[in-house]
């Protein structure tokens, strides 16, 4: 399979789609989208990944969505976007990448560990104090956010 790696131009349309596969609140997306940086995955002219980064400040992003068409999980497309969105901030000399998943999203934490991001913190609560309704994810109520950081060297 071939796949395209790359920054999604500003006259494309965002993939909303899949934004809202990791995100179910547009509001969030968009002032996301406002002020943030969008990679995607192409395979066969479809967008089939999206990652979204977001600057905290001089030397600090947030990956702040991360998303693979559902027909592509389990493929290790997600870890290889990962990997090249890191690759991509490393260039802009930052030093930190901050990443955050529900305590409900076992895959995600185990893909960003892999990928070398540490545990820092959980905002406990972090989901029913910023989405209208409760987020269910294999079989767990999606309560508290998991935060995680890697330390660019």
């Amino acid at each position: 399979m071939e796949f395209i790696f790359r920054e999604l131009q500003s006259n494309e349309k965002p993939p909303m789609e899949l934004l809202l596969l990791a995100d179910p609140s547009k509001d969030m997306i968009m002032s996301y989208l406002e002020k943030g940086i969008c990679y995607v995955v192409v395979y066969r002219n479809d967008v089939i990944g999206v990652a979204l980064v977001v600057k905290k400040d001089l030397q600090r992003v947030e990956i702040v969505n991360i998303a693979i068409a559902e027909n592509y999980q389990q493929r290790g497309i997600g870890k290889k976007l990962l990997l090249y969105v890191i690759d991509e901030i490393e260039k802009e000399n930052i030093k930190e990448i901050e990443i955050g998943t529900g305590n409900s999203s076992v895959g995600q934490l185990l893909l960003y560990q892999k990928c070398g991001f540490r545990i820092v913190g959980i905002d406990f609560d972090f989901f029913r104090n910023n989405y209208s309704e409760k987020i269910y994810e294999n079989g767990i109520e999606c309560r508290d956010m998991i935060r995680l950081k890697k330390e660019i060297e």
